[in-house]
């Protein structure tokens, strides 16, 4: 199957493809070669993953701060823990 190039992809593909990627270097049973490419194409694959998501939030923000929403905060999973302990 050819490869897509990076720019070409949506965010999902890129993480789809993310995924796989892992899967067959953790499998161990490609060569050197073939990992270090794989390897490679999984960094330039993240990196384009990082920038997707850094531009959806600015987009994110720029509509918050148009319609005077409040501003974004940061997930904190800690307190999702605690209160999903909760629930139990």
């Amino acid at each position: 199957m050819a490869k897509k190039k990076l720019e070409n992809l949506s965010f999902e593909e890129s993480l789809a493809e993310l995924d796989t990627i892992v899967q067959s270097l953790e499998q161990g049973e490609l060569s050197l070669e073939e990992s270090m490419a794989l390897f490679e194409r999984g960094l330039n694959l993240s990196q384009v993953s990082q920038t997707k998501l850094q531009a959806a939030e600015q987009k994110v923000k720029i509509l918050l701060d148009k319609n005077g929403q409040a501003q974004l905060h940061d997930f904190d999973l800690s307190a999702n823990s605690q209160n999903a302990g909760d629930n139990l």
